[in-house]
């Protein structure tokens, strides 16, 4: 158990994670920009918060629906749940009474959303691009610091034991965490895009079912 305990330790090195993860998000940084690292962290925290409910979102349009069926457009009040784009275009639903102006505005929050992902996608891949290469610039480094001669044996193998551990920071650093985040934002927000995409279809399918065409707002509709 012991001699576990002593391999696990010459795989331990603060100095050589210093090196690679710190130069590694300093190198990113400079990189992408601080407005893209922004959207990195943004994107890294929606990675731990609940996912785009599709049954709670289809749940509280209904109340919407439900109201202009009863009320009509004139009468019915805006039905807010707490997501940002659906209760705008709860809004928009009684102030512009239009099928189409909410694909519209739905595009536009679509638009904003899916280039914040790429930008944390990207910034996340430069990152796992870049750790290798700090990796390599470690080993360098240790490399650089050996000492010669016989006499400095020891030394000789721990500037080594060094060089070979940030090498594999590197490697893991790169593959096994910044490309896989990278990845899962951008699969979360595929995933979240299309739950949209079945929410819009499914209320526009239920406008319909109240009368309201893709073309007419109610307005037009009242008027006529």
């Amino acid at each position: 158990m012991l001699e576990h305990c002593l391999m696990l330790e010459h795989w331990i090195n603060p100095a050589a994670l210093a090196i690679v993860f710190g130069g590694t998000v300093a190198a990113t940084m400079l990189r992408c920009g601080w407005a893209d690292t922004r959207h990195a962290l943004r994107g890294l925290k929606t990675l731990f918060e609940p996912a785009f409910d599709v049954a709670k979102a289809k749940g509280e349009m209904a109340k919407q629906i439900r109201d202009i069926a009863d009320a009509g457009f004139v009468r019915a009040e805006p039905h807010h749940f707490g997501d940002q784009e659906f209760d705008y275009l709860a809004d928009m639903m009684i102030s512009q009474r239009s099928i189409n102006s909410l694909h519209e505005e739905h595009q536009k929050y679509k638009e904003a959303r899916m280039i914040q992902a790429l930008r944390a996608f990207r910034t996340f891949e430069s990152a796992a691009d870049l750790a290798p290469i700090l990796g390599l610039a470690g080993t360098l480094i240790a490399l650089g610091q050996a000492p010669a001669g016989a006499h400095h044996a020891g030394g000789l193998v721990d500037a080594i034991a060094m060089a070979v551990v940030t090498t594999l920071y590197g490697l893991v650093t790169a593959n096994f965490v910044f490309a896989p985040l990278a990845n899962a934002i951008e699969r979360k927000s595929r995933r979240e895009e299309h739950d949209r995409e079945e929410v819009l279809e499914w209320l526009a399918d239920g406008l319909r079912r109240v009368g309201l065409r893709p073309g007419e707002s109610g307005k037009d509709k009242a008027a006529a």
